[in-house]
C-alpha cells in the first residue's frame, strides 16, 4: 500500500503553533522548536528523513522562511530518488558545495603565494640576505618551471621538473630549494588555496625518488690560508687601499665572519673600552657577542671616515647600505689569493689557536662565537670568557704583524693564559 504524502497545507504549516514534528509523507517532516534564546513562538524547519545501508538518517532542508512548501516537496523526491538509487544525499549534498566553494575559491599562482610567504616570514629571519637568497633561487630554479601555474594544480611532476637539473651538481642549493617549494605549499594549504599531499614532501615521497643528498654531495669546507703564511699576507693587505681591505683586515684580526663586519655600526664600536658589541640579532648563534679590539683592530675603526648619512663603518657604494658581501672575494682575487675566502681566515685563527698557544679550547671557540658542542659544557659555561679572549686576540694580532716584527712572532707562540 502506497504511503500518502503531500498531507500538510499552506495553511496548516503557518497555523502549527505546538512544538514538534508534522509528518507531509515520504519523509517530509515539518520541524517545529521553541526559540532556544527564550523568545516566544516556534522556529520551524523542514527536515528529510530516510534509510540509507541499514541507517537511519536526518537531513535539513532549510526554515520555511526561506523554503516555501513546494520546494520542499520537490527537494524531498530529488532525494528520494537518491536513496532508491543508493546515494546518500547528505553526501551527495557535502560533494557538490565543497565543488562549488573550490569552483569559487581565487585561483592563485606559485609565485603570489611565494611572494607572500616571504612577506609574511621575512621579520623573522636573520638578515636581509636570508630573504634574497629565497627570492634568488625561486626566480632561478622554480619560476620558469610553474611559477605562473595555479598552486592546487601543482603535481609531483613540476616539482622533479625544477629539481631534477640540480640535484647532482648543486645538491645543497636544491635541497633548500626543495625545502621553500614545501613551506610555500604548505603555506598555500593552510590558506586554503590548495588541498591534497604536499607535492615536494621529501620523507615518504620525494626520497623514493630522488637520491639522498648525503650520498650526492660532500660538504667541502671554506677554503683556508695557513697560518704560517698569514704574516706575508697581512703585509700585502695592508698595502691594498679599499675599504674591502680594512674590512678584510678588521675580520681577520676579530676572528669574525663576513656578514657580521660588513653589517657592523658605528653605534656597536665602544672605542674608550676598546669593545665591539654585536647585537643577537645578527650573530649565528643568535645571542649579543662582544669582541674584544686589539690596538691594530681599533685603529682601522678609528683611521676610517664616517661618511653622512650611513650608519655602518665599511660602507658601500650604494647610500646608507654597507658593504657588498662579495666585496671581500673581489679583492683576494685581485691579491691573487683566489684559491681562499674570507671566511676560511676564521680557521687560519683556530688552526693556529690550537697548534701555537697554550690557551684552552672552550677560550678559542668563545672567540669565535661557537656553541661549545658539549651541552652539559654550555649549560655551566654562561661567561664569555672576555678577560682571557682579550689575551688570545692581542697574541693573535701580534702573530698576524710577525713579519713587520719577527720578535712578536715569538712572543704569540710562547702565549699563555694570563691568570
Amino acid at each position: 500500500m502506497t504511503r500518502a504524502i503531500h498531507k500538510l497545507s499552506s495553511r496548516r504549516v503557518s497555523t502549527v503553533n505546538e512544538p514538534g514534528r508534522y509528518s507531509d509523507g515520504g519523509g517530509l517532516y515539518l520541524q517545529a522548536r521553541r526559540h532556544l534564546n527564550g523568545k516566544d513562538g516556534l522556529t520551524k524547519s523542514w527536515l528529510f528523513r530516510f534509510m540509507i545501508d541499514g541507517r537511519p538518517r536526518e537531513m535539513g532542508l532549510g526554515s520555511i522562511d526561506d523554503v516555501s512548501l513546494a520546494e520542499a516537496r520537490q527537494l524531498a523526491a530529488d532525494y528520494r530518488k537518491h536513496v532508491r538509487e543508493g546515494i546518500d544525499p547528505i553526501d551527495r549534498r557535502a560533494a557538490e558545495r565543497a565543488k562549488a566553494k573550490a569552483a569559487n575559491v581565487e585561483r592563485k599562482k606559485f609565485e603570489w603565494c611565494a611572494e607572500k610567504y616571504m612577506s609574511a616570514h621575512s621579520d623573522s629571519w636573520k638578515n636581509a640576505k636570508h630573504r634574497q637568497q629565497w627570492s634568488n633561487t625561486l626566480k632561478a630554479y622554480v619560476y620558469p618551471v610553474f611559477g605562473d601555474k595555479d598552486v592546487r594544480l601543482i603535481e609531483t611532476g613540476d616539482v622533479l621538473e625544477a629539481l631534477e637539473p640540480i640535484w647532482s651538481g648543486k645538491t645543497e642549493t636544491a635541497t633548500r630549494v626543495r625545502q621553500r617549494i614545501e613551506a610555500v605549499l604548505d603555506w598555500a594549504t593552510v590558506r586554503e588555496f590548495r588541498v591534497g599531499e604536499n607535492p615536494a614532501r621529501w620523507r615518504g615521497h620525494l626520497d623514493k625518488i630522488l637520491a639522498k643528498p648525503s650520498k650526492l654531495h660532500k660538504p667541502k669546507h671554506h677554503s683556508a690560508l695557513p697560518y704560517e703564511q698569514i704574516g706575508i699576507f697581512m703585509a700585502d693587505l695592508r698595502q691594498q687601499e679599499a675599504v674591502s681591505a680594512r674590512a678584510l683586515e678588521f675580520l681577520i684580526l676579530t676572528a669574525s665572519r663576513t656578514g657580521e663586519v660588513i653589517g657592523a655600526t658605528w653605534g656597536e664600536i665602544d672605542e674608550a673600552k676598546a669593545v665591539w658589541t654585536i647585537p643577537a640579532e645578527r650573530m649565528k648563534a643568535e645571542r649579543e657577542h662582544r669582541v674584544p679590539l686589539t690596538p691594530a683592530a681599533l685603529k682601522i675603526v678609528k683611521n676610517l671616515p664616517k661618511v653622512d648619512g650611513n650608519p655602518f663603518i665599511f660602507p658601500g657604494l650604494r647610500r646608507r647600505r654597507p658593504l657588498s658581501n662579495m666585496a671581500m672575494l673581489t679583492l683576494l682575487k685581485r691579491m691573487d689569493y683566489e684559491q681562499i675566502t674570507a671566511h676560511g681566515f676564521r680557521s687560519t685563527f683556530r688552526d693556529w689557536a690550537a697548534e701555537q698557544t697554550n690557551f684552552p679550547r672552550e677560550v678559542a671557540e668563545r672567540a669565535l662565537a661557537h656553541r661549545l658542542k658539549d651541552k652539559t659544557e654550555e649549560a655551566y659555561q654562561r661567561g664569555d670568557l672576555f678577560k682571557k679572549r682579550r689575551h688570545l686576540m692581542d697574541a693573535w694580532a701580534k702573530y698576524c704583524d710577525w713579519r713587520a716584527n719577527p720578535q712578536s712572532r715569538v712572543t704569540s707562540i710562547n702565549a699563555r693564559v694570563a691568570q
